[in-house]
């Protein structure tokens, strides 16, 4: 049987294929570019330690993935400084939060309460065992988070002070002339508009102008932004004649990860007796097709692209290599875990993105580590295309 020509093209040519959304399309650039294909697993429990890996192996790595729920400190500010090293380190963050319940239930799991996970993630997961709407539901979410973050409003308060009083009246007090200074010149005070709070509300701060102000007008401006709430990378970005650009010029013009969301479908888990069935499995694929405009691919043991419009990115976690001079050793963690080499997987099973978790994260040398599961991974992709993707 003849391989499925996602699996022979290069991450290069995949991502300027028909069907992938333009966050599929700019993380497949980005690896390409990076040459990397390497997720790393950051199941640590403080922002400290969450923060310090991203930047010791963030060069090394297309993909971070997270669980912010065993992070015991997670804020808003947590999110906001990993977002800016995964700009700056160039990676994208998954939020490992497999979603499993009705339709109301995820969209808030997904924009509400402590975590927010659709505000600064760009990829999450879920399974299918409630059935499509999950991913309908989650998609809504998703727009709903997109539009919002295209969309500010900008308020502007004046205020009208009261008639000036005579000097030497029995109304003039001498204290009453005091805030005069805060006035301008057409008899308005400005009260700036205060900025929004993380959870958006936007909290009306005063100055004490005057005790008998009574005249204030208030202007809201609302605007969008111009530019596409889903922009597809230039497909001439990547030409050939460029190879000999360098690695950073490459990244400066790829640029930031469009402000879009995407899914994965868990189809499949590394854990051993798990009863995701092929059955299972294929239903997972039938609501992906159904659904590309929101799911990027599956969390699976192998590709399932099988249908020849399928360009699905499969990510896959159980990957772990043997410490040196102990190849060909078995591998778990006496758990129900079966690990899997970067060769196996990306070669053999034509994987896309190997999850690689405390076998970097308990490394003595993490950014060395990293480099060394970013380098297997690579050479066993270049081996599976039989070409240099730059």
């Amino acid at each position: 049987m003849a391989a499925h020509p996602a699996t022979t093209s290069t991450y290069r040519m995949r991502a300027g294929h028909a069907s992938t959304g333009s966050l599929a399309s700019y993380l497949l650039r980005l690896m390409s570019i990076k040459q990397t294909n390497l997720c790393l697993s950051a199941d640590v429990e403080t922002s400290a330690e969450l923060l310090e890996l991203a930047e010791e192996v963030g060069d090394s790595i297309c993909v971070l993935k997270t669980h912010c729920d065993i992070v015991t400190d997670w804020s808003d500010r947590t999110a906001r400084a990993l977002k800016e090293i995964a700009r700056r380190k160039c990676f994208v963050i998954f939020e490992d939060r497999k979603f499993a319940d009705i339709g109301e239930t995820v969209q808030k799991q997904y924009t509400s309460g402590y975590h927010r996970i659709a505000g600064w993630a760009e990829i999450t997961n879920a399974h299918v065992l409630p059935g499509p709407a999950i991913v309908t539901a989650l998609h809504q979410a998703a727009n709903t988070t997109i539009v919002k973050y295209n969309t500010g409003v900008y308020t502007d308060i004046f205020a009208n002070p009261p008639p000036k009083k005579v000097k030497g009246t029995e109304d003039d007090d001498d204290d009453d002339d005091e805030d005069d200074d805060d006035f301008d010149t057409n008899g308005y005070v400005a009260v700036e508009t205060p900025p929004a709070t993380d959870d958006d509300d936007r909290r009306l701060s005063t100055r004490d102008c005057d005790r008998k102000q009574s005249v204030v007008s208030i202007s809201t401006t609302i605007s969008h932004r111009t530019e596409s709430i889903s922009p597809r990378p230039d497909p001439n970005f990547h030409p050939d004649e460029a190879f000999n650009v360098s690695k950073e010029a490459l990244l400066a013009r790829l640029g930031e990860a469009p402000f879009v969301r995407s899914l994965l479908l868990l189809a499949e888990m590394s854990s051993e007796g798990h009863l995701m069935t092929p059955e299972y499995r294929q239903q997972s694929v039938e609501i992906a097709r159904d659904n590309k405009d929101f799911v990027m691919g599956f969390i699976a043991q192998r590709s399932l692209n099988t249908e020849p419009e399928d360009n699905f990115i499969t990510m896959t976690p159980g990957c772990q290599l043997p410490p040196p001079g102990q190849e060909g050793k078995k591998l778990g963690d006496g758990l129900g875990q079966q690990y899997n080499t970067p060769r196996k997987l990306v070669l053999e099973q034509g994987c896309d993105v190997i999850i690689v978790g405390r076998g970097i994260v308990r490394a003595q040398d993490r950014p060395a580590e990293a480099e060394r599961y970013r380098a297997e991974g690579w050479k066993a992709y270049e081996e599976r295309v039989g070409t240099h993707d730059r």
